[in-house]
């Protein structure tokens, strides 16, 4: 065989066999991206806010993403194939499965009376987390962040008419994308990537995200409090934008 045949031959088993490798990432990354696009949203089924509960799933579902509902006494032993855990404010506290902490997916929360027992924040009622009075505007202090879904810094109008805000003081490796208006030390958006340091020196298992929903304020969104939910969505799924 002419040595210029047998160098071409040999090429192009190389680029075959490096061909072959790559299908094993593709399909991994493939994987990935399906799972993270299934939602656990973990809520009251029997709760007097169920409807905007619902409202929440059909926009998630609207956007792409695979949503199942679960009662808000759930363990994490119910996840199945979803990528990521959504819990929401119409839960009662008392009933939250505290092992949720340690789950080892992405979680995203709007109900600041258990972000002590997610480590998020400290434990002191209406000193580490709380809700406020009525309010329409927050202040953005991260704009580049990809939560902050392209906002320049300063204030945003994120509700349509006033209402309660969740807020929490975070710990130190958190990354905090917006506060209260006028009140620096109370965010209302702020998230952990996986390994930052939470509170209770606990570290995040996975990324981390708390923003500043109460029981029924998803209808109450303006157009930009809706870009927030989204990008808060899509960055703690790990879901290019």
């Amino acid at each position: 065989m002419p040595k210029v045949i047998y160098r071409l031959a040999i090429q192009i088993a190389i680029s075959f066999v490096a061909i072959l490798c790559l299908f094993p990432a593709a399909s991994e990354a493939a994987g990935k991206a399906g799972a993270a696009t299934k939602i656990l949203f973990v809520v009251q089924l029997n709760g007097p806010n169920l409807p905007v509960d619902k409202a929440v799933r059909d926009h998630l579902e609207s956007r792409g993403y695979s949503v199942r509902m679960v009662n808000q006494d759930a363990a994490p032993s119910l996840l199945a194939d979803e990528g990521m855990v959504i819990v929401s404010s119409t839960i009662s506290g008392k009933d939250f499965n505290p092992a949720w902490r340690q789950v080892g997916v992405p979680l995203l929360t709007w109900e600041n009376d258990v972000l002590d027992d997610l480590a998020m924040t400290g434990k002191r009622h209406d000193v580490d987390f709380g809700n406020t009075g009525k309010e329409r505007f927050v202040w953005i202090v991260n704009a580049p962040h990809p939560i902050a879904a392209g906002l320049p810094a300063g204030t945003a109008n994120v509700f349509v008419k006033q209402a309660e805000m969740s807020w929490g003081k975070p710990g130190l490796g958190a990354t905090t994308i917006a506060t209260l208006y006028g009140q620096p030390d109370k965010a209302v958006l702020f998230g952990y990537e996986k390994g930052a340091t939470m509170d209770y020196e606990t570290l995040a298992p996975a990324r981390r995200t708390m923003l500043f929903l109460t029981n029924d304020s998803f209808t109450n969104l303006s157009a930009i409090g809706l870009r927030l939910f989204d990008a808060a969505v899509d960055w703690t799924a790990q879901m290019p934008r």
